[in-house]
């Protein structure tokens, strides 16, 4: 059996967008499968894509590894230049694990698309101190939807990558944490350095981004509108009541995997 499927990247964080009515009956497995970089397609997860009323799509995330995921902004963002490609329309409204967010189409140019999304609100908590190997190690986790803990830094440690596994192993996330180690360079611009749950070290996130930018502006380090630097490219969170992300989505193929 061959299941077509849309690759999408949205600045290196990179989704397949699949049907849902394809879902074979162990889509965890499934998706283990075709995001493996050697042996599948590749990618960070799978949005299984499904109907659903009043709502232009519902979106269900499954991580490279997996696990079940309530939110993506970067994934919801590829999902939107799908639909965008399919039926020409500049907004729409995507059912995801944490609620229905709204993607508008702010610009296009071949297959690159970029969208403003609401994220929701914040839920920006109280800083508090990790033990990681006899260290304390203090952050500020943030809701956005989905887990963070959101880490500032002078300069990122060489290794962030083991701290941010230790942080996501720790009793107190017992869903797991998404994990941002973040540097402040200017009153409206934050570099990020990423460690997904479910997915390791990722070049972005979206959600990652806003609860980043959203840990800086709730501590005054930053004022919105803020530029969120990252491997794969730069976003921009705006923090009103609701907060907002705008990126890019490219469309990078399409194809079959052999079931």
């Amino acid at each position: 059996m061959a299941i077509p499927f849309i690759k999408a990247s949205a600045c290196g964080n990179d989704f397949l967008i699949i049907d849902g009515a394809l879902a074979p009956a162990d889509p965890a497995a499934f998706t283990r499968r075709i995001c493996d970089r050697r042996n599948g397609v590749g990618a960070d997860g799978v949005e299984w894509l499904s109907p659903a009323p009043g709502v232009d799509i519902e979106a269900r995330l499954i991580n490279a590894d997996g696990s079940p995921a309530e939110i993506s902004g970067n994934g919801t963002r590829c999902v939107a230049a799908y639909l965008c490609s399919e039926r020409r329309n500049e907004s729409f409204l995507i059912r995801t694990g944490a609620g229905d967010r709204r993607c508008t189409l702010t610009s296009t140019s071949g297959s690159r698309y970029e969208f403003e999304t609401e994220m929701g609100k914040p839920d920006v908590g109280e800083a508090r101190s990790v033990t990681v190997e006899a260290r304390e190690i203090l952050g500020i986790p943030v809701s956005m939807g989905n887990p963070h803990f959101v880490v500032f830094v002078e300069t990122f440690p060489e290794d962030w990558q083991q701290r941010s596994v230790a942080i996501q192993r720790d009793a107190s996330f017992p869903k797991g944490v998404n994990v941002e180690f973040v540097r402040v360079i200017a009153r409206d611009r934050i570099a990020v350095h990423f460690y997904e749950r479910g997915v390791g070290e990722t070049l972005s996130s979206g959600t990652g981004s806003s609860a980043a930018a959203a840990a800086a502006i709730a501590t005054k380090q930053v004022k919105s509108t803020v530029h969120v630097d990252a491997a794969g490219g730069t976003q921009v969170v705006r923090w009103t009541d609701d907060l907002y992300l705008r990126g890019s989505a490219d469309l990078i193929c399409r194809g079959e995997f052999f079931e």
